[in-house]
């Protein structure tokens, strides 16, 4: 059995994250504006393959394909009926995978695609109710950690670890998308994120997408500062250009990537990998970073 996550951050050990999910299924075949989580049932050897390709790249923590599995997030595919089925299939295709390496799998829970009130309809009460069932169900499924992941709201963000919280001691990551660089689309700092979310009791706090590698690095920095927390880093291969073939192209190289990522845990980074474009090319490159970190130390 796989050690205790919380028992190996706290000791300080540097892992290595996955890498992209919608853009590599994307590359592999899912149509655009095809939700990713209908694949557990139609495509079901591809998602534990791209598993396999970032296990086999080096990647410890592998991210269930569950972004988008609250239930209201999941009306978009028809499978708001479904939410706790699809979330502990998803942790199911992960496992499998993972046959026997040296892995964890954290259960993805991302933004629930609506604005909490003022801003928007959505209650703090309701937000909580449906973070709360999809931990759950992940949970039931067998994961070892929760990463709240491309956060930009911190009301939001409050509610889905509270909800999350409520039905289980797992370690818990926060991790925000700062994608008006330096601030995410709330207006939040890294530096503050990092104080709330270390006031809130989370496990690690994090950043992830984003838009550029200089402006997550900053991001990285200021979190780095503000908090005593172990520190997750998953930006983005750098921003999309899209081809006359209307395919996303990024731009950010593995060996860009692997270079930018030994510059992250020297940076105090503890987790590491890759969002939007990251291919198991690019985190091959990550992953011999991280090796490269731990003969130094």
């Amino acid at each position: 059995m796989t050690e205790n996550f919380r028992d190996v951050l706290l000791r300080g050990e540097r892992l290595v994250a996955d890498g992209a999910t919608g853009t590599n299924y994307q590359a592999r075949g899912l149509a655009r504006g095809q939700a990713p989580e209908e694949w557990l049932f139609q495509e079901p050897d591809k998602v534990t393959g791209l598993h396999r390709d970032f296990i086999q790249a080096g990647s410890n923590v592998i991210l269930t394909n569950t972004f988008g599995g609250t239930a209201m997030r999941l009306a978009h595919a028809g499978l708001e009926n479904d939410a706790a089925n699809v979330n502990r299939r998803a942790v199911e295709l992960a496992r499998n995978a993972i046959n026997g390496e040296r892995a964890w799998v954290a259960g993805s829970i991302g933004p629930s695609g609506a604005l909490l009130e003022p801003f928007g309809t959505l209650t703090r009460d309701e937000a909580i109710a449906q973070f709360a069932a999809q931990a759950r169900a992940l949970v039931d499924g067998g994961v070892d950690l929760l990463i709240i992941e491309t956060q930009f709201d911190m009301g939001e963000a409050t509610a889905a670890f509270e909800g999350a919280r409520s039905v289980t001691d797992l370690p818990i990551i926060l991790s925000f998308s700062f994608d008006m660089g330096t601030n995410t689309m709330m207006g939040l700092k890294a530096g503050q994120v990092a104080k709330e979310v270390t006031a809130l009791g989370a496990d690690m706090v994090g950043v992830n997408c984003g838009r550029s590698l200089d402006e997550n690095f900053i991001n990285l920095q200021e979190m780095r500062a503000a908090t005593h927390l172990p520190i997750w880093m998953k930006p983005n291969a750098g921003l999309p250009r899209m081809t006359d073939d209307d395919i996303a192209m990024y731009d950010v190289t593995p060996e860009m990537m692997g270079e930018a990522a030994a510059r992250w845990l020297e940076a105090g980074a503890q987790i590491v990998g890759g969002c939007c474009g990251t291919s198991p090319e690019h985190l091959r490159s990550i992953a011999h970073a991280v090796e490269a970190s731990r003969v130094r130390a």
